[in-house]
């Protein structure tokens, strides 16, 4: 059987070729060539929100496919924008809803956030990513994981943001060997107990990255050895950060923002 490390690196050292092989099934390249034929006559929140194709393939792009359901929550992160700081998507945790407000930055650019590069190209390679990843983890999650850390780690700059997403954590604690009675930790202190045992810096150099998920990739496979679990739940995109109140009354708008 194939060692988790050894299917990450396939992958990875070929990463423009994998993602190519994606990119022609027939799925994927029929959803891209109507997201791309489309985009550029999105003009609003309301016409986002109204294209069910264009609306999921962006979602799934970000990460944020489970949340699809959730139109109200949705619309409230991309009306509001991100260059407030009160703005709601930077009231949360996950930081994939600021992204997602980014690059649909109808706040900013009103009917002309459809036409940069980032919002079409951009998506495109985004959800190809996304979608090799997701396929990755069907065969192994541990291979998912790696994939995602080597993508996000250059984007990691402290502890908080680790502790902040749940898959980058999961790589960090299966590497470390870390108990579960530090979860339990004041949140400040998890963060120094992370920032002491790993340097965020290393973070930035790929030949780093690669042998810190060597490690993963071998601890992860005797974790789960006997039993293989799932890493779906690791990436389910996370509300933390705002009030239950707040929660529920953007739930309850759930039908009005169909």
């Amino acid at each position: 059987m194939i060692t988790t490390y050894a299917s990450y690196s396939m992958i990875s050292r070929d990463l423009p070729g994998s993602l190519a092989r994606v990119a022609e099934k027939p799925d994927v390249a029929r959803e891209t060539e109507y997201y791309l034929a489309n985009i550029g006559r999105i003009k609003s929140v309301d016409d986002f929100m109204a294209d069910s194709r264009i609306y999921n393939y962006a979602l799934k792009a970000h990460g944020l496919e489970d949340m699809a359901y959730a139109k109200a929550f949705i619309r409230k992160v991309l009306t509001e924008g991100v260059a407030d700081d009160n703005a709601f998507a930077r009231k949360l945790a996950d930081s994939r809803y600021a992204s997602l407000a980014e690059t649909f930055n109808f706040e900013a650019f009103g009917s002309s956030a459809t036409s940069f590069e980032k919002a079409q190209k951009g998506v495109v390679e985004r959800f190809q990513r996304q979608t090799l990843e997701e396929e990755a983890g069907a065969e192994n999650p541990g291979v998912r994981l790696a994939l995602y850390f080597e993508r996000m780690a250059p984007s990691i700059k402290s502890g908080m943001e680790i502790l902040a997403d749940d898959a980058l954590v999961e790589v960090v604690r299966t590497v470390l060997q870390l108990p579960d009675e530090i979860a339990a930790l004041d949140l400040d202190r998890q963060v120094e107990f992370i920032e002491e045992a790993v340097d965020i810096a290393d973070f930035q150099d790929p030949a780093k990255v690669s042998k810190f998920l060597e490690r993963f990739s071998a601890l992860w496979e005797m974790e789960n050895r006997v039993e293989p679990v799932s890493a779906v739940s690791l990436f389910s995109p996370s509300t933390q950060g705002i009030s239950a109140d707040l929660l529920i009354s953007i739930n309850a708008l759930k039908l009005g923002g169909k």
